[in-house]
């Protein structure tokens, strides 16, 4: 059996795309989607559960995120998770997020 690290979302973006220039030159977009999901609970009443989803777009996702990338914008992603450690005032940190591989803009 293969492994598969997969991610699909569509949902809305909640925040403006932050775009960070790294020292080799290259761009990323940093940015969250929100999504939901509605269910009934245990009485029968319709309920929405909200999700906020980091982020990580890189090389021609940057222009289009730029150009497109504004707050309340509909967007289907399919990517991978990723997960990072950095050091802050010397403890070990994480992070996950989504990264991107492909958008279709909605």
């Amino acid at each position: 059996m293969n492994d598969l690290n997969q991610v699909n979302l569509i949902g809305k973006i909640s925040s403006t795309p932050k775009i960070v220039e790294l020292e080799n030159g290259l761009r990323i977009a940093k940015f969250t989607l929100s999504t939901k999901e509605q269910y009934l609970d245990v009485n029968g009443n319709t309920k929405t559960r909200r999700y906020w989803h980091a982020l990580s777009a890189w090389g021609r996702w940057v222009k289009v995120l730029e150009e497109l990338g504004k707050v309340g914008s509909a967007l289907a992603i399919e990517g991978k998770l990723v997960t990072r450690f950095y050091q802050s005032k010397g403890q070990r940190k994480m992070v996950s997020e989504v990264e991107v591989n492909d958008i279709v803009v909605m």
